[in-house]
């Protein structure tokens, strides 16, 4: 018995434990999802729920007065902000992946996953952060089950072929072009 249930924790068999939660760190049903989100105790990836905050939020490639933003500018501003996230989380510990979700959709819009080499640099990372502010914003930090990003990223945007636009409920991972 315990040899099945352990082979389908965290798949869409599991009837307790919510699948989408264990693949992205996020679920888009929230507190209102009928299944589990048991959140890690100990993890080597860190979730910095909605930090990155887009130009163009309100309505894509639009400012908030209304006024058409270069694309040019959006990557601009995304990029000043990966290098300094980057090279704030360096001090914990080696980052092994830094992962930003270009998604619209509540639940994952402005996420940030940073996978760093080992649990115990996540944890420092976590202690350390945890009260501080970005931008003028709190920086909201916690463990993630999240750590095959392969199965939490949407491979239809990869391909650009993605028909769910920003509101797809998989991570649409903003890349950098430095």
């Amino acid at each position: 018995m315990a040899e099945h249930l352990a082979s389908i924790f965290g798949t869409e068999k599991d009837r307790v434990n919510c699948p989408f939660y264990f693949k992205i760190g996020a679920c888009r049903h929230g507190d209102r999802c009928s299944r589990l989100h048991t959140k890690p105790s100990i993890s080597p990836t860190l979730l910095l729920s909605n930090m990155y905050q887009r130009p163009d939020t309100v309505t894509p490639g639009v400012d908030p007065q209304g006024q058409a933003i270069d694309p040019r500018k959006i990557q601009t501003h995304f990029e000043d902000f990966y290098e300094d996230l980057f090279e704030e989380l360096s001090k914990y510990g080696e980052i092994e992946s830094l992962n930003i979700c270009d998604n619209l959709a509540d639940h994952v819009v402005g996420n940030v996953y940073v996978q760093f080499r080992e649990e115990e640099h996540a944890a420092n990372a976590l202690q350390n952060l945890s009260g501080r502010f970005y931008a003028g914003r709190p920086i909201i930090v916690d463990f993630s089950p999240v750590t095959d990003f392969r199965e939490a990223t949407c491979r239809q945007y990869e391909e650009n072929v993605c028909n769910r636009g920003g509101y797809c409920n998989f991570m649409h991972l903003k890349k950098i072009s430095r």
